[in-house]
């Protein structure tokens, strides 16, 4: 599993697609990533990065999951 952010870690949503669905909910939230789990994306995308999905807590409540593109540092 490749990760770019581990259990613990604040991170920024960054969806600067504006047609994307979840950009106008989630662009720019801030969170707590709480879990990382594996799946079988990158066999579809051929990048190892796309087998890990991060679940976020939000700092404005709820818990969402988001692939490293969506992500970056807080």
């Amino acid at each position: 599993m490749v990760n770019r952010f581990e259990k613990g870690d604040r991170v920024r949503i960054d969806i600067p697609d504006k047609g994307d669905l979840d950009h106008e909910k989630y662009h720019g939230e801030c969170g707590r990533v709480v879990l990382a789990m594996n799946d079988d994306a990158d066999s579809e995308t051929g990048d190892p990065r796309d087998e890990v999905i991060y679940r976020v807590e939000l700092d404005s409540g709820g818990q969402m999951d988001f692939r490293w593109r969506d992500l970056r540092p807080e």
